[in-house]
């Protein structure tokens, strides 16, 4: 399914279509950004026609010192049946030679009045926010203390209860039932709610409640990094659940490796206080500060002590 066309583009940073109106609809597939500078020079073996090309004021300098007939064919050569788009920066006049090539093969000519650096910065993070790997959990995430908690479990389990609860406790909910995650770069996760069921809850006996109207604009937020994954489990007495905390666990999400804890679910427990705690302690571990390492050297030293005053 394609995601972006150039005409998103277009519409996104009201870009001005010079020519090539009949290909505005062809697909963008790549994040990267391509300045043709070295094609000008006449070497195309590694071409890259799929990207969108922006040419600056260093690329049309250039070209318009070049021979006619060379700046002909070098923009028929640029322009070809799989190029979405041809960018002009700084609101530059584009050269007589490429309109003619991009009009004849379809290929939309736009311009910008943004500077050249300034407009591909704009640009790639735009597309890299939506051509980003994606994928979907079931599951409840919700920000606490600035910790995006991505809260999962069997269905039942309690997951929205829980939800609830933070929200009541001043924490904001993102996304309930269906996580939508989308991988920004090699560790930065993105959570978001499908917008279908933005902002609402199911809570079981009670039905789907609306999170923002019931507790105001502040209890909810539309996306939020995904730091730290617990898993709700039933309570198992047959299983040994950590009890100090130095084994950290990894989640595979996509392409990320997320931290990931395992919290044994039984009547008594305060399951969103315990989610509190989660994300305080770790907030602590990103700025140095491990308790239960600090336990355990501790711990350590009271052994060595010991074998010491035996000797």
């Amino acid at each position: 399914m394609v995601k972006v066309r150039t005409k998103d583009v277009i519409d996104k940073f009201k870009f001005e279509l010079i020519c090539g109106e009949d290909g505005i609809n062809r697909p963008i597939t790549t994040s990267d950004l391509y300045r043709p500078g070295i094609e000008l020079a006449g070497f195309f073996d590694f071409y890259p026609a799929e990207r969108l090309q922006l040419l600056g004021r260093t690329e049309l300098s250039f070209f318009y010192d070049l021979d006619p007939e060379v700046r002909r064919e070098r923009m028929e050569q640029i322009c070809t049946d799989m190029t979405p788009g041809i960018i002009i920066s700084r609101g530059q006049e584009p050269p007589l030679e490429l309109i003619e090539a991009a009009t004849e093969n379809d290929v939309p000519v736009i311009r910008s009045h943004y500077k050249t650096t300034r407009l591909s910065s704009h640009l790639t993070n735009y597309l890299e926010s939506l051509l980003a790997p994606t994928t979907a959990i079931h599951g409840v995430l919700v920000d606490v203390y600035g910790v995006g908690v991505l809260i999962t479990g069997k269905s039942g389990v309690g997951k929205s209860e829980t939800a609830l609860e933070l929200v009541k406790r001043g924490h904001r909910l993102i996304a309930d039932y269906c996580v939508e995650i989308r991988q920004e770069d090699q560790d930065t996760l993105i959570g978001s709610s499908p917008e279908l069921i933005k902002h609402l809850l199911e809570i079981r006996g009670l039905g789907i409640i609306n999170v923002m109207t019931l507790f105001g604009a502040g209890a909810v937020r539309n996306y939020k990094k995904i730091s730290l994954v617990i898993n709700l489990e039933l309570w198992d007495p047959t299983k040994v659940y950590d009890r100090l905390g130095l084994d950290e666990e990894k989640i595979k999400i996509i392409d990320a490796h997320i931290q990931k804890l395992t919290v044994p679910v039984r009547p008594g427990r305060n399951l969103a206080v315990i989610i509190e705690v989660a994300a305080m302690n770790f907030r602590l571990k990103r700025m140095g500060v491990n308790a239960a390492e600090q336990f355990s050297n501790r711990l350590t030293d009271v052994i060595e002590e010991g074998e010491h005053d035996d000797i």
